[in-house]
């Protein structure tokens, strides 16, 4: 995949050096709470090596991603990840995390808007999907500055720290892509 240069970031190819990084966050609880259930154990070196190795592949054609890095030292910040992507009818999902010293900088948003014109204007990808927790309230509120809208809600389906939560399905179209443009 190409590289895809910001003002501050770019979004580039997963390197062998990104191995420690990700790993510190995969096995950090304050990081990990807001993502699946993958994360419910701590991670392996072995299975964070498995994951590394699979973007390094490329293989997977339904699965593709982005590392979130300074433009000027290529240090990883984080990634945005496409999963699920359905080439018949247009429609990715993305994934995106942090490192916990890294957020609430603006990283994540940019990166999704970085993402949003490469899904729309290179993949040309009708739709966007994610889905998160109720409970991350700055995530959420990235999203719909982002321009991605409620579409659903999935009642106390998540069992976190003695109680269920909802997760929320957010999207957004190509259509109101073009418009957040305009404004």
């Amino acid at each position: 995949m190409a590289r895809l240069y910001g003002e501050e970031i770019m979004l580039r190819e997963y390197k062998r050096e990104d191995l420690d990084a990700i790993r510190e966050w995969c096995n950090n609880p304050n990081v990990t709470r807001n993502l699946s259930d993958i994360f419910l154990f701590t991670h392996s070196l072995i299975q964070t090596e498995k994951f590394l190795n699979l973007m390094l592949d490329g293989e997977k054609e339904n699965y593709k991603g982005f590392v979130i890095a300074d433009i000027n030292t290529e240090e990883y910040i984080g990634q945005v990840d496409l999963i699920k992507i359905d080439w018949k009818n247009r429609v990715a999902r993305m994934g995106i995390v942090i490192r916990e010293e890294k957020q609430g900088k603006g990283y994540g948003f940019r990166a999704i808007k970085m993402l949003q014109d490469f899904v729309f204007n290179t993949l040309n990808l009708n739709k966007l999907e994610l889905d998160l927790h109720d409970y991350n309230v700055r995530a959420y509120n990235c999203y719909v500055k982002c321009g991605f809208k409620e579409e659903g809600r999935l009642r106390q389906n998540f069992y976190i720290n003695g109680k269920y939560t909802d997760t929320i399905n957010m999207g957004i179209l190509r259509s109101e892509y073009g418009e957040i443009i305009k404004i």
